[in-house]
């Protein structure tokens, strides 16, 4: 079944109040699910203790287990959002990560414990290609940007949140032990969070449905476009499509590098008890993070009144080479107070692209191909990011330096790197950018398919 299509090029978009609610309502659902799938970077000691696994072990379950799933599940539900209900799309999602949230709470062994997290994967892989698609149909472009950036706070809020919650189940544990629950039996307090966590995601997709579907606006609104047809208009951008999500990749590489072993760097080079974690970077993360994502979206969208339209892009790199010297500073220098100083940069610089980059392919794709064109970018930037992201640092740390304690090297070592080549790809990919949207300007749907 296909939506009709919205053929005025005027088309009223939904009021300031709905739209914005909109936003709201999908940055919760983000929260929840960066809360669901980064809490355990919190946990990595309790689990690696009780599954009796490596930090090469860990990271699979930290990233790569994860990202695989939510990856390549995201491209065909990517599809199915361009002309289905993505609220629907998206509460269905929820209810399915929320239970394979809660079955890591369940998790005996280290194999169940892969499996269950492979299904938050493809449960969450409903989200943002849909909210990418409901947002810009809700936007009109001079704040598509910012509305992005502002559902994209998520990431960090939540992250945050994980590590807060995180480090005060861990202080509970020291105090009170293992939990018993009726029908479960003894769980450890790290399952006790999963299975909390769970059930709040089951409860908040119900709210997921007060979302409204705005009507689709843009070139193709509500056509379905066949499989050769977009796979023909990514070909024709593809220099566009592979110097941005490369780059963007390698920023989410650092990122969820940063993010998974952060909190082990203290703990192991500078004795912090993880609760104190929690609470330092957990606050940092939200703080810095949720400033710098809006930062980028409002200067991208400032900068595009301007008539800069490759403002997008401009951002991405400018974030990418701020935060490079912030992540060769806080692993090396001698203080743990300056560490956290020198990281607060470093998460801002980070975070700035991660509104901006999804607004900018939305720009450059016909309204009936952006689902598919957010889930191929997630694909590629969670692929990256975290699916090599986590694991590249405990490589470095296990295979290179063979010591826990150099996590700090390996840290200083992965993170600028990426960083560094990621700026050169995002500023080398700016004339494709613009070419890539005068090309929309000449963009026809395909003829309709004749019916037997």
């Amino acid at each position: 079944m296909t939506r009709t299509p919205d053929r005025s090029p005027e088309a009223a978009y939904p009021s300031s109040r709905r739209a914005w609610l909109t936003v709201a309502i999908l940055m919760g659902a983000y929260v929840i699910s960066f809360i669901d799938r980064q809490v355990l970077n919190l946990l990595v000691a309790p689990v690696r203790r009780d599954l009796a696994i490596s930090d090469t072990q860990m990271s699979l379950l930290l990233g790569l287990s994860f990202a695989l799933f939510y990856t390549v599940c995201g491209i065909p539900i990517g599809r199915l959002a361009d002309v289905r209900s993505r609220r629907g799309i998206i509460a269905t999602g929820m209810v399915f990560w929320s239970l394979m949230t809660a079955g890591c709470g369940l998790a005996r062994s280290y194999l169940g414990f892969l499996l269950f997290r492979a299904g938050v994967g493809v449960g969450e892989a409903s989200l943002s290609p849909s909210a990418y698609s409901l947002i810009a149909d809700s936007f009109p472009k001079s704040l598509r940007a910012t509305a992005i950036s502002v559902y994209s706070m998520g990431i960090y809020l939540g992250s945050g949140l994980a590590f807060l919650v995180g480090g005060l189940v861990i202080g509970f544990a020291a105090a009170q032990g293992d939990v018993q629950l009726p029908w479960l039996g003894r769980v450890r307090p790290w399952q006790l969070v999963f299975l909390v966590l769970g059930a709040a995601g089951v409860l908040f997709s119900l709210l997921v449905l007060a979302i409204r579907e705005p009507q689709r606006h843009g070139a193709g609104a509500g056509i379905e476009v066949p499989l050769p047809a977009a796979a023909g208009w990514l070909a024709a951008n593809r220099r566009t499509v592979l110097h941005h999500h490369l780059g963007i990749g390698l920023v989410s590489l650092a990122a969820y590098g940063s993010a998974a072993w952060v909190p082990s760097f203290f703990i192991r080079n500078h004795g912090w008890e993880a609760p104190a974690v929690g609470i330092v970077y957990g606050g940092i993360t939200a703080l810095f993070g949720s400033a710098g994502i809006v930062t980028g979206g409002r200067w991208a969208d400032r900068l595009l009144k301007t008539g800069v339209v490759d403002a997008g892009l401009r951002v991405c790199a400018a974030g990418a080479l701020l935060a490079l010297p912030c992540c060769i500073a806080f692993p090396l220098v001698a203080s743990s107070t300056a560490a956290a100083l020198w990281l607060m940069p470093a998460v801002f610089g980070m975070a700035m692209p991660f509104g901006v980059a999804p607004a900018a392919i939305q720009d450059i794709m016909p309204n009936a191909l952006r689902s598919q064109a957010s889930a191929l970018y997630l694909f590629a930037v969670n692929l990256i990011g975290l699916g090599c992201g986590p694991t590249a640092v405990a490589l470095c740390t296990d295979q290179l330096f063979g010591d826990d304690r150099a996590v700090r090297y390996s840290l200083a070592l992965v993170l600028p790197v990426a960083l560094a080549v990621a700026s050169l790809l995002l500023l080398a990919g700016l004339p494709h950018y613009r070419a890539s949207l005068e090309r929309l300007k000449s963009w026809a749907p395909p003829p309709p398919r004749e019916r037997a």
